[in-house]
């Protein structure tokens, strides 16, 4: 299991709410809550045809999934931008970790399937989204790596485009902590690694002005609802800003260590250098 990260130096203390902020996490809040929850209805009902036709794949729900994680920033005021191209059809991705926003960044753009550890599942609302959008549940345990081995190969055979964080852990947005190599092994299998890329994608968050250079960074023991309140009363908002590195062929590397050290230096280049610092 990856351990909890916490930064040296605490986050801000929250600020208590005025009725000027309220009434601003009222108006993104609730079309936000209508948006999210309104089209994971029309999903789940959309699911119920796709997968006894389709099982595995989904030619359909994905792109609701699109349409609300876009939506979200539109709603919130936090301008996205995208650099680079996002590699086509089935494949990994693998991305810094920061924020519970990298789930709407990294959805926003393409069509893939998060790999998370188990407990995730039961978080209210985050673990109810992340279930219903195809999301890999694991246990972060190295007994089980071979059960791990086989799920993430029978879910990429079928099409599906992973995403999962090697860091293991979600930072304050300001470093790249190293990569843990162990989920790399599954693309070694014979069957994926002749065909299989996996993608670098590095996700920067800009803060509103004035703020705390950290004001996305979601990590150690904060609580989700104070941190969402927190993003919708905003006076102002900022940025952020998704980085599609070239993809690396897994054939081209000789085992699981070579190919995450490859990828957290992808990642690294796309971090701003007064900020590229790096952590155990």
């Amino acid at each position: 299991m990856s351990a909890t990260w916490r930064s040296e130096a605490p986050p801000e203390a929250a600020r208590r709410l005025s009725v000027g902020d309220w009434v601003r996490v009222v108006r993104r809040g609730l079309p936000l809550a209508i948006v999210t929850f309104g089209c994971l209805a029309i999903m789940l009902i959309l699911r119920l045809l796709e997968r006894p036709l389709f099982g595995l794949r989904r030619p359909v729900t994905p792109w609701l999934t699109r349409f609300v994680c876009t939506a979200a920033f539109v709603l919130l005021g936090i301008q996205r931008r995208v650099r680079g191209t996002p590699i086509l059809g089935g494949g990994a991705v693998v991305s810094n970790h920061s924020s519970w926003l990298d789930i709407f960044s990294l959805n926003a753009a393409q069509r893939i399937y998060f790999v998370s550890k188990a407990e995730v599942a039961a978080w209210p609302g985050i673990g109810w989204l992340a279930r219903a959008t195809g999301t890999v549940f694991i246990n972060r345990d190295r007994r089980e790596a071979r059960d791990h081995t086989s799920v993430l190969e029978t879910r990429l055979m079928a099409g599906h485009k992973l995403l999962f964080f090697p860091e293991g852990t979600s930072t304050d947005g300001r470093r790249i902590l190293p990569f843990k190599t162990t989920l790399f092994q599954a693309f070694f299998t014979e069957h994926l690694r002749p065909g299989l890329q996996v993608q670098p994608v590095t996700v920067v968050y800009t803060a509103p002005e004035g703020e705390d250079p950290r004001f996305y960074g979601w990590w150690g023991d904060m609580d989700f609802g104070p941190h969402l309140l927190k993003i919708l009363a905003a006076p102002r908002q900022g940025s952020v800003e998704v980085i599609y590195h070239p993809a690396l062929r897994v054939a081209d590397f000789a085992g699981r260590k070579a190919l995450a050290a490859a990828c957290e230096t992808a990642v690294r280049s796309g971090i701003p250098g007064p900020v590229q610092i790096s952590d155990s």
